[in-house]
């Protein structure tokens, strides 16, 4: 059957579960006890409709299916299977209306917290944050349900995860100007991550970072920090991250631009630096008398 013959099935059984809801919630269903049976068959018919809308590739059908599905299962007190509808839904407006996912998802996260199911909650609320992060390109909005999936997770002892989702806020607050904030996360996530043998490793990544968002606000602060990462962490000084730091601060005291340029150079021909990296070290060496603005 082709994805026409699909859609047409689906949108006939939506009008039969519509039909039974309906008739579900008359006097003589009600009367005869047939109500929430004939719930519960309308309730399996939005779901076969959607998944037949899905197979056409009619995402805001599917979604808007299992929507009706979701509120059914509520009004039949299945609450795992109301949030499982509407994250179902969510999925499938992911591919046709952001806005329309987010709800579902919202509504989903509702479900999950109320049912003391903190980390399958914090998992959707990484969902929506990256679909303000690549649809609707809200890194504000983004960043508060990383932050809230970091407290989920947090709470329920899941610290690498809300380490994961801390590191994301991190690294967009650093980009819109909130060093300290950033900081803060840096220094936290690095201070988790040093004595964990298998963590480790990445504590230099995040003391690097946080030192040059210090480095942004004050040359003096970054300083400070940089001794401060050191005595934390004495792996932290035979870093190449911290030697470049040290240049770096020595270029900058001296408001040598070129000496600044040739110390990135340096590192990034073998430790390549990333956007972020790229920006925030710009951003420093602006700060540098007489600068261009140019790390090549």
């Amino acid at each position: 059957m082709d994805n026409t013959g699909k859609e047409k099935e689906a949108i006939q059984l939506m009008a039969e579960a519509d039909k039974k809801c309906k008739s579900s919630g008359s006097f003589l269903g009600g009367m005869f006890g047939g109500g929430p049976q004939k719930v519960e068959e309308a309730c399996e018919m939005y779901c076969r409709a959607a998944n037949m809308f899905k197979m056409a590739k009619n995402w805001s059908g599917a979604g808007s299916a299992f929507c009706k599905a979701a509120r059914l299962h509520m009004q039949l007190q299945n609450k795992h299977d109301c949030a499982t509808s509407f994250i179902d839904a969510g999925n499938a407006y992911k591919k046709s209306d952001p806005n329309e996912a987010i709800k579902c998802l919202n509504a989903a996260i509702d479900i999950y917290t109320d049912m003391g199911r903190f980390t399958i909650a914090a998992k959707h609320h990484i969902s929506v944050a990256e679909i303000y992060e690549s649809e609707l390109v809200d890194i504000e909005k983004a960043v508060a349900h990383y932050e809230q999936a970091a407290d989920y997770y947090k709470g329920e002892e899941s610290n690498s995860s809300a380490n994961k989702c801390l590191l994301k806020v991190g690294a967009y607050c650093a980009q819109l100007e909130q060093y300290q904030k950033a900081i803060e996360i840096y220094e936290q996530v690095g201070a988790n991550t040093m004595d964990n043998p298998l963590l480790k490793y990445s504590a230099k990544e995040y003391f690097f970072k946080a030192s040059l968002c210090h480095f942004i606000v004050d040359e003096l602060n970054a300083k400070i920090a940089v001794e401060k990462y050191e005595e934390m962490f004495p792996a932290f000084s035979d870093s190449r991250e911290c030697k470049l730091l040290k240049k770096l601060l020595e270029a900058h005291e001296e408001q040598n631009s070129e000496a600044f340029t040739d110390a990135v150079k340096d590192f990034d021909s073998i430790s390549r630096l990333d956007q972020w990296h790229t920006t925030l070290l710009l951003r420093i060496k602006k700060t540098i008398q007489g600068d261009e603005g140019d790390l090549k």
